[in-house]
């Protein structure tokens, strides 16, 4: 099946610059790339769909690029951002690289020059600008560059010069990928259409290629939040940052309203097979949020914490505190607890929620619960004779839960 199809059907397509001529493209062999900002050593899952992505290129025996903006980003994109981005050192982003090429092995097999990870400081760096300004810049027109969306939309809280710079940078990193690797398609989110257009005009106006360009929707929940954003922050593919429990458990939150979705851009189970998890409703959904569950936390953790994770989630869901270890855990100390620690302080300070008066609210509201009993009082004292096999499983609402043990 042609990868364009395959885009199309699972939701993966947002804007194409010639659909025709794209599909053709793709009935071929062809390399493509995706940028990605190093500007953390750890992936979200807000960047899932460009990775997903190049997963189904390559799966179907297409070369993938994975560009990282080491160059880019000593400069920072404007698009999306009402204010200029903070600049990272070159060290920083070196560090910040090796942790996001083992994330993406877990996605793309980078043997045999099936993929490469890239960093387009190897090539922007060494760039003489008077050169680059006679070779690439006089190839742009500013008329056209502030008429791009990441540009007009910054033009009214400031647009500094740097920034400016920046479609002409990464419009190079597309030619010299043309030049050097014979990439012919550029993808990525929505907010980079002006971006991946003006390096496919700049490789046709000096090298007279032709190129493709697809972006991806930029995706938010249905209940409008920014996809990957929770209550307690980023979820990430670090499985240190958001433990293969926390990621089983976002996933299973899904709400109702995207699990259609997410189940085509986030696992690769066949389209016939979403379509019979989907067509229930209600609580026989939940059938469909597992798989997704199950899936997105394999392909990211692998098969083993997979399992752990769906076991513990299980275990909890049927109201058994026996759930293993793959249940979050914070470590309390004894003496603290043999004192006695009001149970809203205890919310508070073990991180299940923000602050002690969101605690109180959360208590009064009846969403508290320790060991499976929900709290009546705020500050009903909790202490080590609260213990069941050796700890305490603190729940907020109806799927948060977290293992409280006691050390020294």
């Amino acid at each position: 099946m042609n990868v364009y199809d395959v885009f199309r059907d699972r939701g993966f397509v947002e804007q194409v610059s010639d659909e025709d001529r794209i599909r053709k493209l793709l009935s071929g062999t062809v390399t493509c790339y995706i940028g990605f900002d190093p500007t953390s050593d750890s992936f979200h899952v807000g960047s899932l769909v460009p990775i997903m992505a190049l997963a189904h290129m390559q799966q179907r025996g297409h070369r993938v690029i994975a560009l990282l903006g080491g160059g880019t980003a000593m400069i920072g994109d404007p698009s999306g951002k009402t204010e200029m981005r903070q600049l990272i050192t070159s060290e920083t982003i070196a560090e910040h690289a090796k942790g996001l090429k083992t994330q993406l092995e877990r996605f793309l097999d980078f043997s045999g020059d099936r993929a490469f990870m890239l960093d387009n400081a190897d090539w922007l760096r060494p760039l003489n600008y008077i050169e680059f300004l006679r070779d690439i810049g006089r190839h742009f027109s500013v008329n056209r560059m502030l008429a791009a969306e990441s540009y007009r939309q910054r033009l009214e809280t400031g647009l500094n010069f740097i920034e400016f710079n920046y479609m002409l940078l990464q419009s190079y990193d597309f030619l010299h990928l043309y030049r050097r690797y014979k990439c012919t398609l550029q993808m990525g989110g929505n907010d980079q259409w002006g971006n991946i257009l003006a390096g496919a005009d700049l490789i046709r106006r000096v090298e007279g290629g032709e190129v493709g360009a697809l972006t991806f929707p930029l995706l938010t929940v249905a209940s409008g939040a920014k996809m990957g954003k929770t209550e307690k922050g980023a979820i990430w593919l670090d499985g240190k940052r958001t433990s293969p429990y926390e990621y089983y458990q976002f996933w299973i939150n899904t709400d109702d309203r995207d699990i259609e979705l997410f189940l085509k851009l986030f696992t690769f189970l066949p389209l016939d097979e979403i379509a019979k998890l989907t067509a229930r409703e209600g609580a026989e959904l939940r059938a469909a949020k597992e798989a997704l569950a199950f899936e997105a936390t394999r392909i990211n953790h692998g098969g083993e914490e997979a399992e752990r994770a769906r076991d513990a989630s299980q275990a909890l869901f049927s109201g058994d505190g026996g759930a293993d270890g793959a249940v979050p855990t914070f470590e309390i100390d004894t003496d603290r607890l043999d004192e006695g620690v009001p149970a809203f302080a205890l919310f508070a300070d073990t991180g299940m929620v923000r602050t002690r008066g969101e605690a109180r609210r959360l208590i009064a509201q009846g969403g508290a619960y320790v060991n499976g009993r929900r709290l009546e009082a705020f500050d009903v004292t909790i202490t080590t004779g609260d213990l069941q096999d050796g700890c305490l499983l603190l729940r907020a609402g109806k799927k948060r839960y977290l293992r409280v043990i006691p050390k020294g």
